[in-house]
């Protein structure tokens, strides 16, 4: 296959015949051009000096000056570019960037899916340098942890920690990153304090900060405490940011990158019709995209959810689009947590391919056992084709991930249902209860509540949760919701189809 040509400005760097001007040759030879494709492959990112000199001079030591002599060769042979800025920037203590002009910078962002953060090394606030190797391997603990989801991506180690005291947005800038993670340590006799902040690259603005408190005895507990609880804030809190930008700074974008937040943004909302404008515009996208593993995933979560919901069907067979949509993705998307995790549910509740369901969603889970979707799923996973133990210690770690956040009543949901299959309905209605009051338009919620508190016999309560239900879905019947169900154990669902028999919902 042959290797791909390079274009900026009026250039083109062509494998075959080198560096090109307006077509004419430009003379820069084997080193030059070496040079040039790696910082160009970069796509504006850092390239360390490592890299590069293993690139120019592979498997040969040489001196870091003689990097420079390239570089500095490189320039004058590219000239100016047309904003009159050096095509070639020097990033202190860490490597080079090739800086495109608007044209090229415009680009490279619609073809990156993903927004990019940099985790900065954290400030030692104690005046012991003993401390610096703890502040050092917090952050590559955080590193290590943010690396495994794929919603965003991480700036390299070696390149963020050439940073230190610079201004947040001139950080930004130089490492082409969206967002920023710093912090500081500070010891006090026994006791350590770790501070952690999420700031907006572009205008330096505060998203987010926490305070963590330990102690020396507890040294290695305390570095896990945080990077678990960082990792699993930092994810949806860049989502929803990045939603908010798509909306505000480029309403009806048809980016496949602002495709995907505006869907995100509908199908979580758990409403029918959100569901199906989601939908279509996963589908927009895929035309333009059909291998985009997240644009799959995606849409394959968006017709299981219609039909483990009960909802009207969006194709002629949603059960095939879905199983395709899922497969495709998986094909696409091998190793990405959350890929793995919707593919692996609708799998299990729309294919009824239960073995190879629960196999996706448990690997899902060990993928990435800080993405709180991840883990829920795999607790679904359990509570209907695998152990009832499991499920609950599944569903348990994710709500103590989202205590309180976006998409917590998943796994509140979960515990109150495993709650009704181990006849323990007092629990149910409490767990529900908590989740309702997370996101009042899941269903499922609701499908809990009625039956727990029918079986308790509060048909009161049952009444009103079956009314909140029915606002929603009016046409709702048992039918409909064992139809979308996983089948593997019939008594798992039994509990609350004969629930909501009691309090009155219709066979069919």
């Amino acid at each position: 296959m042959a290797e791909p040509s390079h274009a900026f400005g009026e250039f083109v760097l062509d494998p075959g015949r080198g560096l090109l001007r307006n077509g004419r040759v430009v003379a820069l030879g084997q080193r030059g051009v070496a040079l040039l494709e790696a910082l160009l492959e970069g796509r504006g990112g850092v390239v360390s000096k490592d890299a590069l000199m293993e690139r120019v001079w592979p498997g040969i030591a040489v001196e870091e000056s003689n990097l420079t002599v390239q570089v500095a060769a490189l320039r004058k042979a590219l000239g100016p570019a047309p904003d009159g800025q050096e095509w070639i920037a020097t990033v202190p203590r860490a490597g080079y960037r090739f800086m495109p002009t608007n044209v090229e910078a415009k680009a490279v962002a619609t073809q990156e899916l993903r927004p990019a953060l940099a985790v900065l090394p954290f400030s030692n606030l104690s005046g012991d340098p003993r401390q610096d190797y703890f502040a050092d391997g917090i952050v590559d603990e955080i590193i290590a942890a943010l690396s495994r989801f794929r919603s965003f991506a991480v700036i390299a180690r070696d390149c963020s920690f050439a940073y230190r005291g610079m201004d947040v947005r001139k950080i930004a800038a130089q490492l082409g990153v969206s967002y920023v993670l710093e912090g500081s340590i500070r010891q006090s006799g026994n006791r350590l304090r770790i501070v952690a902040e999420l700031v907006e690259g572009q205008g330096g603005t505060h998203m987010w900060a926490q305070t963590f408190d330990g102690t020396l005895d507890e040294i290695f507990d305390f570095q896990d405490r945080i990077t678990e609880r960082v990792a699993t804030l930092i994810e949806p809190l860049i989502q929803t940011a990045e939603i908010e930008r798509s909306r505000r700074d480029r309403p009806g974008s048809v980016a496949i990158y602002d495709i995907y937040l505006q869907a995100l943004a509908k199908i979580s909302t758990e409403i029918e019709s959100d569901n199906a404008a989601a939908y279509a515009l996963l589908m927009q996208g895929l035309a333009v995209e059909p291998d985009n593993a997240q644009l799959l995933a995606h849409a394959a979560w968006a017709l299981e959810h219609r039909y483990t919901m009960g909802w009207p069907a969006l194709t002629d067979d949603d059960v095939g689009a879905c199983a395709a949509l899922a497969r495709k993705a998986l094909e696409h998307g091998a190793g990405d947590a959350m890929v793995m995790a919707h593919c692996g549910v609708a799998l299990m509740q729309t294919v009824k391919d239960y073995d190879w369901g629960l196999a996706v969603l448990q690997a899902a889970a060990e993928s990435n056992p800080n993405n709180p979707m991840a883990v829920v799923r795999a607790g679904v996973g359990h509570l209907h084709c695998g152990n009832i133990s499991d499920a609950l210690s599944h569903f348990h770690r994710a709500n103590r991930l989202t205590p309180g956040d976006r998409g917590a009543h998943f796994s509140l949901c979960g515990i109150a249902h495993a709650h009704v299959v181990l006849g323990e309905y007092g629990q149910a209605v409490a767990w529900a209860s908590r989740a309702l009051a997370s996101n009042p338009n899941f269903e499922a919620t609701l499908w809990v509540l009625i039956a727990a508190s029918a079986h308790l016999g509060r048909m009161e309560e049952a009444h009103r949760h079956l009314a909140a239900l029915r606002r929603l879905t009016p046409d709702i019947t048992i039918e409909r919701i064992r139809a979308g169900q996983a089948g593997k154990y019939p008594d798992r669902i039994a509990g609350v189809l004969d629930g909501l028999r009691l309090a009155g919902v219709s066979e069919r």
